[in-house]
């Protein structure tokens, strides 16, 4: 076990579920996890982007699946309408995040009812209206319909980078003086931020949200206030599926991602547990390879740490993947993680004995302890997960920081 799982930090980690296990009988608190755990790996998640012609839908499509416009795969796009009807596109990583890039709101004659059948309204999870100058009525009489359907929506005005240029342009500010640039910048957000508002009040919404955002840099304005909220406004299983799929942003973004695969990795340990259950020899064991397996693969590809990942994360920013590689320091590539690999993991462990781990486990959780099997599978499963995911948020952040560097000069 890596030095840095100490004693206390899975006393921590393990609180979730001593306080479940305080709450609810054992067999419960299992039934529930393997549950949630099924659910996490099988869920469906469909957001639908929609907004007038040229609002820049498509791109936006392409930003949420971390991809260029110009990529293999990527959501066409145009100064004009290119989305005749729904097109879906999967997350390049994440199969079962599918994204629906809907046809322009303003290209035929519109009728909210209408268009949410054409689209086939109720398949969908919640939807992003996007303009990129003022919201019109048609936006605002989609929102209402779908507001009286109960589906979330969110209001996105897009493209404010080049509203900030074209102020900049305007007034003559010189983009070397920092502070002006600045002052232009909060200057030109404001302003628009005021101009949505009050033009969706005009249209009848009474306290509307507008998120600004860039398509060009997710990180900035207020995409990440934008994922914050719709995270906050799903359910509990709902809500870590979206916050495993969404691109890595910032520092805050790996944290969140951090604690949903906590989450997972917690439910994991209580499936092998159960199968720690079965007093048949040597099943817990091969069972607990597969699980560790599977999960630690999952935990590559939350983290971007995966070849493809890593892939689209150099063209977007333009620099050559293996500059990106050369940070990783722990985290093997998904190919390489296999039952080998886990089991010489194991065999350099201190949880190959399976003794450590197990007593603090049993410590803590003295339920465990009179459970046949289920302790060590348990122990064996959550702490090696645990410490391969405390290296994988070291990677990604060191991914991270890296893709930030400015390009070097030739």
């Amino acid at each position: 076990m890596d030095r840095a799982l100490t004693k206390e930090t899975l006393k921590k980690d393990l609180a979730e579920m001593k306080s479940a296990l305080e709450k609810k009988p054992f067999e419960a608190v299992l039934a529930e996890a393997q549950q949630q755990s099924n659910l996490l790996k099988n869920m469906t998640f469909e957001i639908a982007i929609t907004g007038r012609a040229g609002a820049g839908k498509s791109s936006f499509v392409n930003a949420l699946r971390g991809m260029e416009d110009d990529e293999k795969g990527a959501a066409q796009t145009g100064v004009t309408e290119t989305t005749m009807v729904p097109q879906e596109y999967t997350h390049p990583t994440f199969p079962n995040f599918k994204i629906w890039d809907l046809p322009g709101i303003g290209t035929t004659k519109f009728n909210a009812k209408e268009y949410l059948k054409k689209v086939n309204f109720s398949k969908y999870d919640f939807f992003i209206i996007i303009a990129s100058e003022r919201f019109t009525e048609d936006d605002a009489n989609l929102a209402l319909e779908i507001r009286k359907n109960k589906k979330k929506f969110y209001y996105v005005r897009s493209k404010v980078d080049i509203d900030i240029e074209n102020y900049r342009r305007s007034k003559r500010i010189n983009v070397e003086d920092t502070h002006e640039m600045m002052l232009c910048e909060k200057k030109t957000l404001d302003i628009i931020q005021k101009d949505c508002y009050d033009n969706l009040k005009a249209l009848g919404e009474s306290s509307p949200r507008v998120f600004l955002i860039s398509r060009w840099d997710l990180s900035k304005y207020d995409f990440p206030l934008l994922q914050e909220t719709i995270e906050q406004e799903q359910d509990e299983i709902k809500r870590d599926v979206l916050t495993m799929c969404l691109p890595i942003l910032t520092k805050d973004s790996i944290k969140k991602k951090k604690a949903a695969m906590e989450s997972l990795i917690w439910k994991n340990a209580m499936v092998s547990c159960s199968v720690g259950l079965i007093p048949l020899p040597f099943l817990s064991l091969g069972c607990d390879i597969a699980i560790v397996a599977v999960t630690m693969r999952d935990i590559c590809k939350v983290f971007g740490l995966d070849e493809d990942s890593l892939n689209m994360l150099a063209n977007r920013v333009g620099k050559p993947v293996e500059e990106l590689k050369s940070v990783i320091e722990h985290t093997p590539s998904p190919g390489k993680i296999t039952a080998e690999f886990v089991m010489d993991v194991l065999k350099r462990s201190v949880i190959w004995g399976a003794i450590t781990a197990v007593e603090l486990v049993v410590g803590f959780i003295p339920v465990l302890g009179s459970i046949y099997g289920g302790g060590s599978s348990f122990a064996t499963t959550f702490c090696l997960l645990k410490n391969f995911l405390e290296n994988a948020v070291k990677d990604a952040e060191k991914v991270l920081a890296k893709a930030a560097e400015p390009k070097r000069r030739k």
